[in-house]
């Protein structure tokens, strides 16, 4: 189809920013998308069909290496999972769920502990090895410039837990954003939702995406999380389930499970493995149409 392409760099109220060669374009999206069940989202690579100065129609959505439905977002490189040590209390819970839908997406996943100034860091950290894991405090420019340079010629997206200080860390990043910031509720210890829809941002030399603040386990809903693939969202697991005495080892009490031998070895961190198993009976009653 004959067009011009471009990729979707914001979304808000039905309307689509499309950077294209020539210039961004405000596009609609053909009513056709609708019925088809397909959703333009940010980081969509598309082709437009211009119908004025700055304005056009989606015409087309090109394939897709990945997306998340929350945040919605599509071809991402990477993913920054932002966790507070306190204000609000770490929800590690949620974290290890984002950690299993990041891992199952093909996503890159980076684990950041914020706001290490005002609780430390290392206890939580330690439980993340597997994985690249920084603790940022308010003035600790050192872990700022590491994440800096990990954004070049990536799209990266940034999300977490509401009041975790993304849009805070974001601007710390890369100054000129001047994204807003909320401060926390005492009354509710939950930070307000400064951030109202997704957008990609030039930072560091690649992209990235401040995403709203969610406080749910809302992306259990991803069709990604079931109880036949659940652990291999969880890495620290595959260097041990070959050695399990039944191949369909489902890692929770099963007798001769080496993932729990090397729980109790201290192996693999016993809260990864306890989110594990809380996250498996919850996905083990999904119906199968649900799935």
């Amino acid at each position: 189809m004959s067009g011009v392409k471009g990729r979707i760099h914001a979304l808000q109220g039905g309307n689509y920013a499309v950077a294209t060669a020539t210039g961004p374009l405000a596009c609609r999206a053909r009513g056709l998308f609708r019925s088809q069940g397909r959703t333009p989202l940010v980081g969509d690579e598309v082709v437009c069909a211009p119908t004025g100065p700055g304005e056009g129609y989606i015409l087309e959505l090109l394939p897709r290496k990945n997306a998340l439905a929350r945040p919605p977002v599509a071809n991402v490189d990477q993913l920054f999972l932002l966790c507070a040590t306190t204000q609000p209390r770490p929800n590690l819970r949620l974290l290890d769920t984002l950690l299993a839908v990041t891992e199952l997406s093909g996503i890159a996943p980076v684990v950041v502990f914020t706001k290490c100034d005002l609780a430390p860091g290392g206890d939580f950290a330690a439980a993340y090895r597997a994985f690249d894991c920084l603790c940022v405090g308010k003035e600790d420019e050192a872990a700022v410039e590491e994440l800096h340079g990990m954004l070049k010629d990536k799209t990266s997206v940034f999300c977490g837990n509401t009041g975790v200080g993304k849009s805070t860390l974001l601007n710390k990043i890369a100054p000129g954003l001047a994204l807003p910031t909320g401060e926390i509720s005492e009354k509710l210890g939950r930070g307000r939702h400064t951030t109202r829809h997704v957008a990609l941002y030039p930072a560091g030399g690649g992209w990235v995406a401040d995403t709203p603040g969610f406080g749910t386990l809302e992306p259990l809903e991803q069709s990604r999380l079931t109880k036949d693939a659940l652990a291999e969202g969880f890495r620290e697991f595959a260097p041990h389930a070959g050695a399990c005495r039944f191949a369909d080892c489902a890692h929770m009490k099963d007798k001769g499970c080496a993932v729990i031998a090397a729980v109790e070895h201290g192996k693999i961190p016993s809260s990864r493995w306890e989110s594990y198993c809380a996250l498996y009976k919850i996905v083990k009653q999904k119906n199968d149409w649900e799935v």
